[in-house]
């Protein structure tokens, strides 16, 4: 997993899993919820009330199952299909986003089916890598406060 990020002009949340061994990412779009709830797990972040996300957790743990891993699968229509792959050969069909999620909070692996990293990753070279990354830095401790300016008069030119 590399991150959630926003993808620009649009603003629509994505994200971005990695090759383990390899130079390709797999930018998937998700809901700005989703986002957020992959987002808290990935930063350990734990909220004053449990998320969905928290409960099924629990109630797999309450069950007795296990999580064994998350299996991204498929590409239809523009939409990411999962599979969350239980203990017992128990395989559930999910939203992507909400097994990635899921994912994070049970410690499981996320993979993808190499047909749907051939059909839909984006190949990064190293020294994009390296761009990508400090682009990632620069976000991490960027706040909104640093592109404060002072106005301009009414009548300033403009670029």
């Amino acid at each position: 997993m590399f991150g959630v990020r926003v993808e620009m002009p649009t603003n629509n949340p994505i994200v971005l899993l990695r090759e383990r061994n390899g130079d390709r990412f797999l930018p998937i779009w998700v809901g700005a919820a989703e986002a957020a709830a992959i987002a808290y797990a990935q930063q350990g972040v734990v909220p004053p009330r449990p998320l969905t996300h928290d409960l099924l957790r629990d109630v797999i743990a309450a069950l007795g199952r296990r999580l064994q891993e998350v299996r991204i699968v498929a590409l239809r229509d523009n939409v990411f299909h999962a599979t969350l792959v239980f203990d017992g050969g128990i395989e559930v069909s999910s939203r992507s986003s909400d097994a990635i999620a899921l994912a994070l909070r049970t410690g499981s692996p996320i993979l993808a089916v190499d047909e749907l990293m051939d059909e839909a990753s984006i190949a990064v070279s190293e020294d994009e890598d390296d761009e990508v990354e400090r682009f990632r830095t620069f976000l991490d401790h960027v706040s909104a406060e640093d592109f404060e300016t002072t106005p301009e008069p009414p009548d300033a030119p403009r670029e």
